[in-house]
C-alpha cells in the first residue's frame, strides 16, 4: 500500500516558524546578558543559554535563506530579491559565527568554570555580519512590492533589526579586550548592547509573525494519496 503524499509546508507556516525561531533566540541572548541571571544560573548555565539562543537563530536564519528569492541571485533577478537573498545569506553566516563563539565559550566554561574572564562576549565578526545583513534588508524593503513575498520584509521589521544589529555592534566594541590591561573596553556596554539588540530582534520577530489561514491548515491535513 502506497504512503500518502504530504504537500509542502505552506510558506506562511514556514515564515511563522522563522519568526518564532528569532524570537526564542532573542530571549536567550537577552537573559544571558543580564548579570543577575548569570549570577543565579552560574557561568555554565549562562553560556548554555547563549548557545541555545544561537541555535534558534541559525534555524530561523536557514528558514529565511531557504525562502528568500527561492534561488541564488542571477542576472534576471530584480534588485529587491537580490538584496533580500544576500541579506538572508549573510545573516545565516552571522548566526553560524555565533554558534562557534558561543560553543567555544560554553566549552571553556565547562572546562574551567572558575577561571577569570570566562564567559561569552559578543562576537565581532558575527555582529558585523548582522549589521551588513540588516542594511541589505533595508535596501530590499525599498522595493518590497517586487519581492517574492511583499510581506517578507516590512519597514518596522527591517529598521528594528538594523537597530538591533547596531546595538550588537556596540556590544562587540565594548567586549574588546585591551591587550595592555586585559580588561574589556566596557563591560557595561558589552552587556547592555547585547540586551538592547535582543529586544529589537524579539520585537521585530513578534511583529512579523504570519497568521496561519484556514487553507494552510487544510493543506497540511488533507494530503492526497499516491497511486
Amino acid at each position: 500500500m502506497s504512503e500518502p503524499v504530504r504537500p509542502p509546508v505552506p510558506t506562511e507556516r514556514r515564515l511563522r516558524r522563522e519568526a518564532w525561531g528569532f524570537a526564542v533566540g532573542s530571549v536567550c541572548f537577552f537573559l544571558g546578558a543580564l548579570p543577575w541571571y548569570a549570577n543565579w544560573l552560574g557561568v555554565v548555565g549562562a553560556n548554555l543559554t547563549f548557545f541555545i539562543g544561537s541555535i534558534f537563530f541559525t534555524t530561523a536564519g536557514f528558514i529565511q535563506l531557504s525562502l528568500s528569492g527561492r534561488k541564488a541571485p542571477h542576472a534576471r533577478m530584480n534588485r529587491a530579491d537580490r538584496a533580500d537573498w544576500w541579506a538572508a545569506a549573510i545573516q545565516f553566516l552571522g548566526t553560524l559565527l555565533f554558534n562557534i563563539s558561543t560553543g567555544a565559550a560554553l566549552a571553556a566554561a565547562i572546562a574551567r568554570p572558575d577561571a577569570v574572564g570566562i564567559g561569552w562576549r559578543p562576537d565581532a565578526w558575527g555582529s558585523l555580519a548582522f549589521l551588513v545583513s540588516s542594511s541589505l534588508a533595508v535596501i530590499a524593503t525599498r522595493d518590497r512590492e517586487q519581492l517574492w513575498d511583499a510581506d517578507a520584509r516590512t519597514w518596522h521589521g527591517t529598521w528594528l533589526n538594523l537597530a538591533g544589529s547596531v546595538a550588537f555592534g556596540a556590544s562587540a566594541v565594548g567586549a574588546y579586550v585591551v591587550p595592555v590591561t586585559g580588561d574589556l573596553v566596557s563591560e557595561f556596554w558589552a552587556n547592555l548592547g547585547t540586551a538592547l539588540g535582543a529586544v529589537c530582534f524579539f520585537t521585530a520577530a513578534i511583529l512579523s509573525r504570519r497568521p496561519i489561514t484556514r487553507k494552510a491548515r487544510r493543506d497540511l491535513t488533507d494530503a492526497p494519496a499516491a497511486g
